[in-house]
């Protein structure tokens, strides 16, 4: 009786021989969350490099072999977990030697985000969001693309009509809430009692 229950768990399953199939033809698992499928690397660099290649902004291309990526324990979600592993993400890079975004936009990015830069002159950006190492480096990516985003764009100028339609949507606003003080006023004192 033991012997046969133990041939029943020695038995192959059919999971474990599709797994089994698997290693065997080479295949290996990856994570959704690993860094070539979140970042994929850079493909014929030279075969864009026409007008359209201009029009790019430089916020999509970001060499993550230039990036310093250091992990550390996190204070974020996770419960036991943040004890155990190292899920906190922190990337930091020179900014001022970032070649691979304009000069301009450096500048622009030194001054909007100057309490990220520290005395070395490198810029990070950390996210502890997720309890995966790999999202949370995913994170940091796309907060170094937002802000290079944000320091791309040209300030809107607004046409003399649009601020003073402007203008007056406030004054008018004012006036109201200036109304609607002196009727509350009113009402507070109609309430009030005469004792003389």
């Amino acid at each position: 009786m033991a012997a046969r229950v133990l041939r029943g768990l020695c038995r192959p399953r059919p999971l474990a021989a599709g797994l089994s199939q698997r290693a065997a033809a080479g295949a290996e698992f990856r994570s959704a969350y690993s860094l070539d499928k979140l970042y994929p690397p850079r493909q014929g660099e030279d075969a864009g490099g026409g007008a359209g290649a201009e029009t790019k902004p430089a916020a999509l291309d970001i060499p993550v072999d230039r990036l310093t990526i250091s992990y550390c324990r996190s204070s974020g979600p996770g419960g036991q977990n943040v004890n155990k592993v190292n899920t906190k993400a922190e990337v930091r890079f020179h900014l001022a030697s970032a070649d691979w975004i304009p000069e301009d936009v450096r500048q622009k990015m030194a001054l909007m985000h100057r309490n990220k830069i520290n005395r070395a002159g490198e810029l990070i950006v950390n996210s502890e969001e997720s309890r995966y190492q790999m999202k949370n480096l995913a994170i940091c990516l796309e907060k170094i693309r937002v802000m290079v985003t944000e320091a791309t764009e040209k300030p809107k100028v607004v046409s003399k009509e649009t601020a003073q339609q402007l203008i007056a949507r406030v004054e008018k606003m004012n006036r109201e809430r200036l109304r609607q003080k002196k009727i509350h006023s009113n009402i507070k004192q109609s309430r009030r009692a005469d004792f003389d």
